[in-house]
């Protein structure tokens, strides 16, 4: 159902964040006596070292030994915040207590937790990577595009768009990254949050909530959220080194990372550094260079007679490099501090840094391309976009206890900073006196938090246990900008097409194959948000567990909006219990969604995607943006039908109203003439991002594992999990009258299957983990499911790749050389698995260039191999 700005549609909302969890997996609390104040930790002195913890039903990803997933359960409760002389409560509040940086497990909301071994055992050196090998519910192309698509992983939770994941840190929201993500493709039009920019050495342990998510953390946690708990060790230090490349001989990588943890004082003060440095060198899958149009004149204009040119076969086709993984080089650090003031005040501090460098291929540009200025290149240019980011995140705030009352309060600031070249290029409008190299602009964005948490519980008389009461207010201000590039990168320098058959004829300006920030795209936009939630958790039996809370969000240039939660659970007994829970939910576009800019030129003409605020994109009915509104239900199961084995199942719909998507690419003389008179001359095709249609997401999923173990062979970790879901229209949007007008297609079947199947519908992860004395082995299957590849709007749909489910195998076999030295092998894709090759008319439209889809989950560079040592002290 719709919901509108103001609506009374109030549905209250789930608030599980991690308690002080005393009592066992399903309910019943562990016997003693206290306070309702007292029921939670209220000392700060000293915290607990991270011990295995008795929460022995913890939902775990594939991978983790069971020990580590207690382990990750109890890292960053309240035990961080306790005293070794802990007071406990026969009657433990449920809920969120504010002074835990995790999520409370087993209640209404479902919870999974990826421990720092797990992430290890990958072999993978990004948290992205890392996390969608482990989670079937999560789907991360390694190349998520061409142009600035491919600078920054992306993910998919849940088959939804990459910016309807809610990403924290130690439970406060991640700044947004300002890489957007203009060009078609997965995630295509989002802007999310970067986890890349983290040392995967600072995790403790990831956790996914998805039901309740919203009403726990944010209204735009409609897939669900993602949050990162960093270390907090008093002692140990920790160094990785990687080595990596592809069976097919490309792609080196090197990769080393070094953690340490300090304790503060004597009273329990932690300090946890992390850096990592990253250099991955590029991979090609590109295919040999064809013009159809052309060929075989395509790589150099036919001699005056007619004949090829000689130079043809001496330069040979193997020219392009744009399907593959871009050069870059990530160096990232992190620290995480708590030190205690009092005994019932700690001061924390969580802040991260990081700076990347990307290179990344464009379309290659012969020499009889009316692009390509002969002078300067005379066999033809391959352009190359660059990237340099540098992006950082400071979290400081006071967490203690006052009267009974956990809080927490903080001011949180980050912000990503980008700037943009175009090399080994030319704007032909230069002719000979042409730079090659140009700075093609910038894009920014900030986010300032401060907000003020706080839990409480609460002994009502007529419920069977206390009670658990979490409110707070949140101010935040969210910043976008663009910056222009100079000058040449977009101008028109007035010299005519130099050669070829259009020799004479006005060249189209802009540096290819990136033009530059030109006017219309410089902007600084700022958004002041106000955010007011409170959450109730109580039980109405012994085993009946409720969950109530709503949200209330106000954006000065949007709307305010109420948002909620309903769940249950019931625990049947201490291994078996059933849950349930209604969310509503809403996201607003992203200021760059309202103000992003960005031009690709070709040789006659431009195509432009278009702020929705500006007046070109106005002429063909673009309007104001309007946010997401969501509504989900859903259905789970916990089990442990014996010890040491572990069931959890899920099945959710979620209906998602005015989803935000880009126009199919309009096109036209009337379209020309329209952006014409807008102020935009010599630009033939343009989109703009809007609100087409109303989306339906059917899915579900089942996790399972069993610790076997053994007196002679050692301990094995057995665990299945399948992800399924698939994406819906419900319904479209009106259709602006200007494009009916021209009878143009405002979201045709290209934009629709890029929404809807960009990621696989179903996937299955068989895993085992063993370990045995000294060696361990970490062997995983998993099985990707189908999704759609169209390589161009303008092919036909029967030409459309329909992509084939593949097995891939990933393994790794470690060695313990000295306790503190471990030296392991790994290998992920095993068997050299390829996506589905595309039909050569699809890969004509391309160039040649595009023989696998840039869609593909699992990639398409191949088997990788690599080699990892580790020191811990």
């Amino acid at each position: 159902m719709p919901m509108h700005s103001g609506a009374r549609t109030f549905l209250l909302g789930s608030a599980a964040m991690g308690a002080l969890l005393l009592q066992g997996a399903f309910g019943p609390a562990c016997a003693a006596t206290a306070s309702p104040q007292q029921s939670e930790a209220t000392h700060l002195r000293k915290p607990a070292r991270h011990a295995p913890a008795a929460d022995t039903h913890g939902v775990t990803a594939q991978g983790a030994t069971h020990r580590q997933a207690a382990d990750s359960a109890a890292i960053s409760s309240a035990l961080k915040a306790s005293s070794e002389d802990i007071t406990v409560s026969a009657t433990a509040a449920p809920g969120n207590n504010v002074l835990s940086t995790s999520t409370r497990r087993h209640s209404t909301t479902q919870v999974t937790v990826i421990s720092a071994s797990d992430l290890k055992a990958t072999g993978q050196t990004n948290l992205i990577q890392a996390l969608s090998q482990m989670m079937p519910s999560v789907s991360a192309p390694p190349l998520p595009g061409v142009g600035n698509n491919a600078f920054v992983q992306t993910m998919q939770l849940r088959g939804l768009s990459a910016d309807q994941t809610l990403i924290l840190v130690n439970g406060h929201r991640r700044h947004l990254g300002a890489n957007f993500n203009a060009n078609a493709g997965p995630n295509w039009g989002t802007e999310p949050a970067d986890i890349s920019m983290i040392p995967v050495g600072a995790v403790d342990h990831i956790e996914v909530i998805t039901e309740g998510a919203t009403a726990l953390y944010g209204q735009d946690a409609i897939a669900g959220a993602v949050n990162i708990v960093l270390k907090e060790d008093t002692q140990g230090l920790s160094a990785d080194f990687k080595n990596s490349g592809y069976y097919a001989g490309d792609g080196q990588a090197l990769d080393g990372s070094i953690t340490k943890g300090f304790a503060i004082g004597r009273h329990g003060g932690y300090l946890d550094l992390s850096a990592q440095i990253t250099h991955q060198l590029p991979t090609s899958r590109t295919g040999d260079y064809i013009n159809p149009a052309t060929y075989p004149n395509d790589l150099y204009y036919a001699l005056p007679g007619g004949q090829a040119d000689p130079r043809t076969a001496a330069l040979g086709r193997n020219v392009q490099r744009i399907l593959g993984i871009p050069k870059q080089t990530r160096e990232s650090i992190s620290a995480n501090m708590g030190i205690p003031i009092t005994d019932s005040i700690k001061f924390y501090s969580t802040d991260t840094y990081g700076h990347r460098r990307v290179n990344a291929a464009e379309n290659f540009r012969s020499a009889a391309d009316d692009l390509t200025v002969n002078a300067i290149w005379p066999n033809g240019m391959q352009p190359y976009l660059d990237l340099e980011e540098n992006d950082f995140e400071v979290d400081n705030g006071f967490k203690g206890t006052t009267a009974g009352f956990n809080w927490d309060t903080y001011v949180n600031y980050g912000r990503d900073i980008q700037r943009y070249w175009m090399q080994d290029t030319d704007n032909p409008t230069y002719g000979v006196n042409s730079p090659t190299k140009f700075a093609t602009g910038s894009a920014v964005t900030s986010q300032l938090t401060a907000g003020f948490r706080a839990s409480h519980a609460l002994r009502l008389g007529f419920l069977p246990k206390l009670a658990n009461v979490e409110f707070g207010a949140e101010y935040r201000r969210d910043m976008f900008a663009m910056g222009p590039g100079v000058y040449e990168s977009y101008g028109n320098g007035g010299v005519p097409i130099l050669e070829g058959p259009n020799a004479g004829k006005a060249a189209n300006p802009g540096s290819a194959d990136h033009a530059g920030n030109p006017p219309l795209a410089v902007t600084n936009q700022n958004r002041d948000v106000y955010d007011g939630h409170v959450n109730l958790d109580f039980y109405v039996l012994p085993r009946w567990e409720w969950t109530l809370g709503g949200r209330a969000t106000s954006y000065n240039n949007l709307a305010t909006v109420t948002t909620g939660s309903v769940g249950t659970r019931y625990n049947f007994s201490d291994r078996f219990a059933l849950r349930a829970s209604i969310n509503s939910g809403y996201r607003p576009p992203t200021l760059g969604q309202e103000y992003y800019f960005y031009s690709a030129p070709f040789a006659t003409y431009s195509i432009d995607q278009l702020p929705s605020t500006s007046a070109p994109a106005r002429a063909l009915g673009a309007q104001a943006l309007k946010g997401e509104y969501s509504r989900s239900y859903s259905v789970g199961v916990d089990a442990t039908p014996v010890d040491n084995w572990h069931v959890t199942g899920n099945l959710y719909y979620i209906a998602i109203n005015d989803r935000l998507a880009s126009t199919t690419t309009l096109g036209g003389a009337g379209v020309g003439r329209l952006l014409a008179n807008a102020g935009l001359g010599n630009v033939t095709y343009a989109s703009y991002y809007t609100n087409p249609v109303n989306t339906a997401t059917y899915g579900g999923d089942i996790a399972t594992d069993y610790t076997l173990h053994t007196k002679r062979l050692g301990t094995f970790r057995f665990a299945f999990s399948v992800s399924l879901t698939d994406n819906e229209i419900r319904s479209s949007n009106a259709v602006p009258q200007v494009l009916q007008s021209m009878n143009l297609a405002y979201f045709n079947q290209y934009a629709r299957t890029v929404l809807l199947h960009s990621a696989p519908k179903n996937r299955e992860n068989l895993s085992v983990n063993w370990s045995w004395g000294r060696w361990s082995a970490f062997i995983q299957e998993s099985r990707y499911g189908s999704l759609i590849y169209a390589a161009t709007p303008s092919l036909p749909t029967n030409l459309w790749l329909v992509e084939r489910p593949a097995f891939i195998t990933n393994i790794e076999v470690s060695y313990r050389i000295l306790p503190q030295w471990t030296v392991a092998v790994g290998a992920n894709n095993l068997g050299d698995k390829y996506p589905t090759r595309l039909s050569p008319k699809s890969i004509a439209t391309s160039f040649n260039a595009y023989k696998y889809s840039f869609f593909s989950p699992y990639g398409f560079n191949g088997g990788m191999y690599y080699v990892r040592t580790g020191l811990n002290f």
